[in-house]
C-alpha cells in the first residue's frame, strides 16, 4: 500500500516539475513589457506602460498562433481566401463577344532562304503554314536550332522543352494535313517565363533554391496554347523570383548590346523575341516586368487587365498584383496570342469574364485620347522621342486631351507588394535558403522579405482602402478618355496602374542618341485590350521601329 501512495506521489512530482520546466521554458520566450517600446518604434506608434502592461497577454497569444500557423506548409500555389477586386464601383463589363478579325495575310510567300523568315510576325508565320508553305515541324526545328546557337550567348533560356516542341510540331502538321486547322497559333513556336508549370520539365523561378524543381504539370496558359496548337519550345530566363535580369545561370543579356542586362523580370522572354529565338513569348508583371524588359529589347508587349488571364500554375509573387501576357513582334501579334489565353479557366478565381473585340482598325478621330501633360513636359531619357511620337500620333488624327493622374501617394501603398512577397516567400526565409539566392544587397529579394515581416496587419488592410479609393478616383479619369499615352519610365504611372489593374501595351519608338531603345506606353480601360492593341497598330503601321532587329552574328 505505501509502495503505491510512493509510487503515485513520485508520479505527481515528476508531472508538477515537468509542468513547471516547461513553463520557465515557455516565459523565457514570451514576449515582456520592456520589449514592446522598440516594437513600436519599428511600427511609428507609441504606447503607455498602463497599455504595454495589458496587451502582453495579447501579443503572447498572437505569437503562439504565428507558431502554429507556420507548422502547417503553405506551398506558393495556395492563395490567401482574400480576393482582389479592381473593378469600381458601377463599371459595366462587356459580354457580347463578336466575330473576331485580323489583318490580311496573303501577301506573305515563303522566302527562298529559311533565313528571312526569323523576324516573320505571327500572323506571317500562320499564312505560310496555313498554305502549307512550311511545315511547323520546319519552323519548329529552325527556331530551336536559334535557341541552341544564341541563348548561351544571351543567358536566355533555362530549359530547351525539345522533345515535347517536336511531338508537338509533328501532331500539328498530321492535324494540319487532314484539313483540321485550329488557327492562327496552330503549329507556332514559342516560349514561356519560367515560372509557368509544364509537364516534364523543371520550373526554376529563376532562383538557385528551386533550380531543380519539377512541378509536374501544365499551366492553364500552357494548356491554353497546347489547345491552339502552338508549340512550347522554351523555358526562358528570368530574374530570380521575379525581379530585374540576373538569375542563377547569370545576367540575362541585351540582343542589341550583349554586354548589357535586358531588364526584367520576363528577362528571357523579351530578349529571345528581340533577337528572333522565338516568334512570341509568355512574359508577367507585377510592377514593370513586361514594359522594362520590352523597352530594353525593342519588342512589343502587352500587360492585360487584373484578372484576364488564369494564373494558375505560375509562380506567385503578388496574389493582387501578378498578370500575365504575351510578348511579340507587333501589336497584332499580341491579339492573337492574348485571344487564346484570356478568360475562365475553372480554378483562378480571379478571373472575369469579359468580351475582347478586336478589330485591326479604328477611327482615331472618333477616339478621345488622352496624355500625361506634366509627366511629358519633364526633361527625360526618352523625352525626345516621346514628343515625336505624340506628334505622329497627331499627324495621324489624334486629338491629345492632357490629363492627370489621381494624386494618392501610390509608392507608400507599395507595401501591399511587398507584405504580399513576403507571404509568397515566406518558407525560404525562415529556412534561411534565402541565402542561396544570387542577389543580396539591400534591394534584393532576401532583405525585402525580411524587412517585410515587419508591415503590420493593419496597414496592409489600410494601404488596400487607400487602394480603393485610388481605382475609384482611376475610373473618373478612364471615364473621360477611352486611352491614354504614358511615358514608359516617368512618373507613377506604372505602379498605379499596376495597383488599379489597367492594361498597358508597350511599343519601341527608337533609340536615343546615345543608341539606348526607347519606347512608349498606351494605357487602356480595364478590359479594354482590343482598343488599345488596335490603337498600337494604328501607330506601328505608320513607323518602323518595331520592324528593326539587332544583328546577332
Amino acid at each position: 500500500m505505501k509502495s503505491s501512495v510512493s509510487k503515485v506521489l513520485l508520479l505527481s512530482f515528476v508531472i508538477i516539475f515537468s509542468s513547471t520546466l516547461l513553463s520557465a521554458q515557455q516565459n523565457e520566450k514570451k514576449i515582456k513589457k520592456e520589449m514592446i517600446p522598440n516594437a513600436e518604434k519599428i511600427i511609428g506608434l507609441e504606447f503607455t506602460d498602463a497599455e504595454r502592461d495589458s496587451m502582453q497577454d495579447a501579443l503572447n497569444d498572437q505569437l503562439n498562433d504565428y507558431e502554429n500557423i507556420r507548422k502547417v506548409h503553405l506551398d506558393n500555389s495556395i492563395p490567401p481566401a482574400i480576393l482582389f477586386n479592381p473593378i469600381p464601383v458601377g463599371f459595366k463589363f462587356d459580354l457580347k463577344q463578336k466575330p473576331l478579325k485580323f489583318s490580311n495575310y496573303s501577301y506573305v510567300k515563303m522566302p527562298k532562304n529559311i533565313e528571312d523568315i526569323t523576324f516573320y510576325s505571327i500572323g506571317e508565320l500562320a499564312q505560310l503554314i496555313k498554305t502549307k508553305k512550311i511545315t511547323s515541324t520546319q519552323l519548329t526545328k529552325f527556331y530551336l536550332e536559334r535557341l541552341k546557337k544564341y541563348g548561351p550567348k544571351l543567358h536566355s533560356v533555362v530549359t530547351l522543352t525539345e522533345e515535347r516542341a517536336l511531338k508537338q510540331a509533328e501532331k500539328a502538321d498530321q492535324e494540319i494535313s487532314k484539313g483540321k486547322y485550329r488557327g492562327m497559333l496552330h503549329g507556332i513556336p514559342y516560349g514561356v517565363k519560367d515560372l509557368l508549370n509544364s509537364k516534364g520539365y523543371k520550373t526554376t523561378w529563376g532562383a538557385a533554391p528551386y533550380k531543380d524543381q519539377l512541378i509536374d504539370e501544365d499551366a492553364t496558359v500552357i494548356k491554353k496554347l497546347e489547345d491552339a496548337g502552338a508549340v512550347l519550345c522554351a523555358k526562358l530566363s528570368m530574374g530570380e523570383l521575379a525581379m530585374d535580369d540576373v538569375w542563377f545561370g547569370g545576367m540575362t543579356r541585351n540582343p542589341w548590346d550583349t554586354t548589357k542586362g535586358s531588364s526584367g523580370s520576363s528577362a528571357g522572354s523579351a530578349s529571345s523575341v528581340s533577337a528572333g529565338l522565338l516568334p512570341f513569348a509568355i512574359g508577367t508583371e507585377t510592377w514593370g516586368s513586361i514594359v522594362s524588359p520590352s523597352t530594353v529589347c525593342g519588342v512589343t508587349g502587352l500587360r492585360p487587365t487584373y484578372g484576364r488571364v488564369s494564373r494558375t500554375g505560375a509562380m506567385a509573387l503578388s496574389w493582387s498584383m501578378d498578370k500575365i501576357g504575351p510578348i511579340c513582334r507587333n501589336a497584332e501579334d499580341l491579339a492573337i496570342v492574348f485571344n487564346t489565353i484570356y478568360g475562365k479557366d475553372g480554378i483562378d478565381q480571379t478571373l472575369y469574364d469579359a468580351a475582347f473585340n478586336y478589330q485591326p482598325r479604328l477611327d482615331l478621330k472618333k477616339l478621345k485620347i488622352g496624355y500625361l501633360k506634366n509627366d511629358f513636359a519633364k526633361k527625360y531619357l526618352f523625352h525626345q522621342n516621346d514628343s515625336l511620337v505624340l506628334k505622329k500620333l497627331e499627324e495621324l488624327g489624334a486629338q491629345l486631351i492632357p490629363i492627370e493622374l489621381p494624386d494618392i501617394a501610390t509608392n507608400d501603398i507599395a507595401i501591399i507588394l511587398t507584405a504580399e512577397a513576403g507571404a509568397a516567400f515566406d518558407e525560404l526565409t525562415r529556412t534561411n535558403k534565402d541565402d542561396l539566392l544570387a542577389r543580396q544587397f539591400k534591394g534584393a529579394w532576401p532583405n525585402i522579405f525580411r524587412a517585410s515581416r515587419f508591415i503590420p496587419a493593419v496597414e496592409y488592410i489600410n494601404a488596400n482602402r487607400i487602394r480603393y479609393i485610388l481605382i475609384q478616383e482611376m475610373q473618373k479619369i478612364m471615364e473621360k478618355v477611352d486611352l491614354y499615352i504614358a511615358p514608359s519610365w516617368e512618373g507613377n504611372n506604372s505602379l498605379l496602374t499596376n495597383l488599379t489593374g489597367n492594361p498597358c501595351v508597350v511599343v519601341p519608338t527608337g533609340f536615343t542618341k546615345d543608341g539606348i531603345l526607347t519606347s512608349i506606353t498606351f494605357m487602356g480601360r480595364l478590359f479594354d485590350e482590343a482598343k488599345l492593341i488596335a490603337f498600337a497598330k494604328i501607330f506601328q503601321d505608320a513607323t518602323d521601329f518595331h520592324k528593326q532587329h539587332p544583328k546577332m552574328d
